[in-house]
């Protein structure tokens, strides 16, 4: 697949276009791929969303890299766009060390410059238990402290709806491949983890995420309620995530 065929909105084709030339020109030998992952790679941006890319290098040279910091900052201000800078040396151990960020980019990337530098790669299943109770566990604690600061203004607690988005999705589906049953996409993973909750409503929530996601807004009578409940899922899959590590044991 190429670039053109994921069919993003025009200015983020055109700012990841213009991003590749610049880093293949002030880059040269050093720069070894760029990858497009998550909901980009997809296709599926929305209103709030990333556009996340991993830039792959030789060696990190400031003489070299500096060259870069224009386009990289105009990039970021035009679509939000988040580059990781990754060493080849340092590939196995960054899945290794962030499985549950890299089994989301192993299952959902586009190659957009190079060889494909995750080809054979695969967290083990310790790591990716260890870092999925790390994840949802920092979710849990952050939800907490931001349902605090953000909920009593309602565009604030829409925006930390949106931002909760991605992080929970992610987490419900590594959840379920460590359980053996994987779900097609991030956004039914967690939509299985829901109903397999006793409380009912799930529905309606997961209903108010997407539109915070898709729209950056919510009724000032659901978005407090929408993190509350959003906290309840996330410490739902925390608790699953502390029963994988007791089954490894």
């Amino acid at each position: 697949m190429r670039l053109e065929d994921l069919k993003l909105p025009e200015p983020v084709e055109r700012t990841l276009t213009g991003f590749i030339e610049a880093a293949r020109t002030v880059l040269g030998e050093e720069l070894r791929a760029i990858v497009l992952y998550g909901s980009a790679a997809e296709g599926r941006l929305r209103k709030t969303s990333d556009v996340n890319v991993i830039v792959v290098l030789s060696a990190f040279d400031a003489s070299i890299v500096d060259g870069l910091r224009e386009p990289l900052r105009t990039a970021h201000a035009a679509v939000a766009l988040e580059a990781m800078f990754l060493l080849e040396s340092e590939i196995a151990s960054a899945v290794e060390a962030f499985a549950v960020k890299f089994a989301d980019v192993l299952q959902r990337r586009l190659v957009l410059f190079g060889d494909d530098p995750f080809v054979g790669m695969a967290p083990s299943r310790g790591a990716e238990i260890t870092r999925l109770r790390q994840v949802v566990l920092n979710l849990v604690l952050r939800l907490r402290q931001r349902y605090l600061l953000r909920s009593l203004r309602a565009e604030q607690a829409a925006a930390l709806v949106a931002d909760t988005a991605g992080p929970i999705r992610t987490c419900a589906e590594a959840l379920l491949e460590l359980e053996g049953k994987p779900a097609p996409s991030p956004k039914e993973a967690l939509e299985r983890v829901a109903k397999e909750l006793p409380d009912a409503g799930w529905d309606e929530v997961l209903k108010n995420m997407s539109q915070a996601r898709e729209t950056g807004e919510l009724p000032s009578e659901v978005a407090a309620n929408t993190v509350l409940r959003l906290l309840e899922l996330a410490t739902a899959i925390q608790r699953r995530a502390e029963a994988l590590r007791q089954d490894e044991r």
